[in-house]
């Protein structure tokens, strides 16, 4: 049997369960997850390995209309990934309208086979999911329409069979024993910013950034010292909490999921720097990872 691989795009709005889906595509928890919107900031690429095929996920920020420059690098993230891709995978909900003008106008690039998931359908009924699909079909003209559950790991299966139809035969893009291309120092960034995404409200999570300083892989235990970035002062001892309570909070949390991603003992120190406005900052976004 021929070998298939190729790259698959996962783009949507934020909120729709983008990041939860591609977690069980890979059976792999890669990508972070909170109830919050515009979690995902980075391109995140899961790769999922079989004697036969090899299909290289990209997980992207959610489809937005651009406030500052930050939303513009993380749309540039989705852009470049639908460049790449041999197939979109366009995750929606139950909520989302046909032709909402900021999907449409993403859409309007894609050149490659679509298909569409409506996630989240254990909240709605039989007849609702089937009046979207026959929505989605007329509208978007896509490969499938196939609903779906993320939650509750209804049709991932079908979703997988769908994407093998149309991957290209090729070689594999990467070595089958990798499940990423991204360095155990992003994904330790990622599990600390996912920590301040559910413990703290309005504009820290959106307003902060975490910076790996550094990373020492040693015989039994990893030591790891981290800098968190907020944009202004009074954001500072928010983050902090009263007596270093809630930052204690963020790094205990973090700590422990660090050692089930590394397999070893997690030593962690985190601190809080302001960066004025470093959303708005061409030179420390590209600091920052966001190259677009």
């Amino acid at each position: 049997m021929a070998h298939k691989s190729g790259f698959v795009s996962i783009i949507g709005k934020p909120n729709v369960g983008k990041s939860t889906l591609m977690n069980e595509l890979l059976g792999e928890r890669l990508s972070i997850v909170t109830h919050k919107a515009q979690t995902t900031r980075h391109r995140i690429k899961g790769i999922l390995n079989d004697e036969n095929s090899q299909i290289v996920f990209s997980d992207t920020p959610g489809i937005l209309e651009p406030h500052y420059l930050l939303h513009e690098k993380m749309m540039d993230f989705v852009h470049s990934s639908i460049a790449d891709a041999d197939i979109v995978l366009f995750i929606t909900d139950l909520e989302e309208a046909y032709f909402d003008e900021t999907v449409t106008t993403v859409l309007a690039m894609v050149k490659v086979p679509v298909v569409i998931v409506l996630n989240k359908t254990d909240l709605s009924t039989t007849n609702e999911i089937n009046k979207l699909v026959v929505g989605w079909k007329k509208a978007i003209k896509p490969y499938a329409v196939i609903p779906a559950s993320a939650l509750n790991k209804f049709n991932i299966d079908k979703i997988k069979e769908t994407l093998l139809e149309l991957l290209p035969e090729a070689p594999p893009y990467f070595d089958k024993e990798n499940i990423s291309d991204a360095s155990q120092r992003f994904f330790v960034s990622e599990i600390i910013r996912e920590k301040i995404f559910l413990y703290y409200e309005k504009e820290i999570p959106y307003c902060s950034e975490v910076v790996i300083d550094t990373f020492k892989d040693e015989k039994t235990i990893v030591k790891i010292s981290a800098l968190i970035f907020v944009e202004r002062d009074s954001q500072k001892p928010i983050l902090i909490g009263y007596k270093g309570e809630s930052l204690k909070r963020v790094g205990t949390d973090a700590r422990k999921d660090m050692e089930k991603f590394l397999g070893k003992k997690v030593f962690l120190e985190l601190f809080v720097k302001v960066d004025k406005d470093w959303r708005k900052k061409e030179s420390q976004l590209r600091h920052f990872g966001y190259h677009g």
